[in-house]
């Protein structure tokens, strides 16, 4: 499933793709460059794919965050894969509008997350208007405990549950890991470090 709206226009003579395979699917099924054990489909971000004219793709893609270092190397992907299926001209267009969030990530997504071992972001974390960002320290306190409190250190929608032990007494570690959009957690049960898909 792609998030938005895929729209396909006119069909192109294609010198390789296969007719099962529309350019929508092709691109939704490029893999990630941060994380590639997800899809361009399955994180998101990939917003529409129309086909103005035989041999024109047009892409439309939104960044999980406004400066992802990723959408560049998405862009690329993209533009080769639809190539070598056989499109003569890719364009790969930034939208920010509606902008992406952490829900946009499908199922099949979070399951691939949990199963490379990140902790996939918790559901409902979409918000409407103003966001609140926190500027002070990291409270390292057990997530849903009577000692955090404030936003700095606010659980969220649920706890953080461990990928590798499933259990729900985490503690965040560092609010950035690997990536900006994930951060560093520790399971206090099986006590090994994870990364957490930030909500968004």
């Amino acid at each position: 499933m792609v998030t938005g709206h895929l729209a396909q226009g006119p069909t192109a003579g294609s010198r390789s793709r296969s007719p099962s395979r529309s350019f929508a699917e092709l691109a939704g099924a490029v893999p990630d460059p941060e994380l590639p054990v997800v899809t361009l489909a399955e994180l998101g971000v990939l917003r529409r794919v129309t086909e103005p004219e035989p041999g024109h793709v047009l892409v439309e893609l939104t960044p999980t965050y406004t400066g992802c270092p990723a959408i560049e190397a998405m862009s690329t992907d993209i533009e080769q894969a639809l190539r070598e299926a056989g499109a003569e001209r890719v364009e790969v267009r930034t939208v920010l509008t509606p902008p992406w969030s952490s829900d946009d990530i499908t199922e099949e997504g979070r399951r691939k997350l949990a199963a490379y071992g990140i902790a996939p972001p918790r559901e409902g974390a979409r918000t409407r208007g103003p966001v609140l960002v926190g500027l002070s320290p990291t409270h390292r306190v057990r997530a849903g405990s009577r000692e955090e409190q404030g936003p700095a250190s606010d659980p969220g929608p649920g706890p953080v549950h461990c990928p590798h032990c499933g259990s729900a007494e985490t503690t965040e570690l560092s609010r950035f890991s690997s990536t900006a959009c994930k951060a560093l957690r520790r399971c206090e049960s099986c006590r090994e470090p994870f990364d957490h898909f930030k909500e968004v």
